[in-house]
């Protein structure tokens, strides 16, 4: 028998599991009263250290047991949109880290795992026409027929 997921019983709860899973891969901290050179600051106290927004952290979230089964909803569930705008969420915060320092992981995460092209979706790329003029260029002595040319 396949399981129900209840958690997504209602469009209202499903956004609330998605907005709630950004709220959480920020982390959780207490601030602690600490002294710097006779002053008195805050020092935040991370309780839960920030993770990265990812679809499978997402998945997770929402209850699902599969990147496939979360799909699978994308595609056939009652609030796929939902679903997507949350998927679009883990792209955008991918893409503001293209800005904000070593890009590499970002641009591997974005290409290889969330399938970006940094492109519109709705505007499809257009072919482009390249014409390359070629010349072959030959330099030093010309090349032996065989072996018994081959001048050492």
């Amino acid at each position: 028998m396949r399981k129900i997921k209840p958690k997504l019983a209602s469009a209202e709860r499903l956004n609330n599991l998605i907005t709630h899973y950004f709220e959480w891969i920020k982390g959780e901290y207490r601030t602690e009263p600490k002294e710097i050179n006779g002053v008195l600051t805050d020092e935040k106290v991370w309780v839960r250290l920030p993770e990265p927004p990812t679809i499978a952290g997402l998945a997770l979230h929402l209850g699902f047991s599969s990147l496939k089964e979360m799909s699978q909803y994308e595609s056939t569930g009652k609030y796929p949109e939902l679903i997507q705008g949350g998927r679009l969420r883990v792209i955008y915060e991918y893409e503001k880290r293209l800005l904000n320092g070593p890009a590499s992981g970002a641009i591997f995460a974005l290409k290889g795992i969330l399938d970006w092209n940094g492109q519109d979706e709705d505007k499809p790329s257009e072919p482009t026409n390249i014409n390359l003029k070629t010349e072959i260029i030959t330099a030093g002595p010309p090349l032996a027929s065989s072996e018994r040319d081959v001048v050492l």
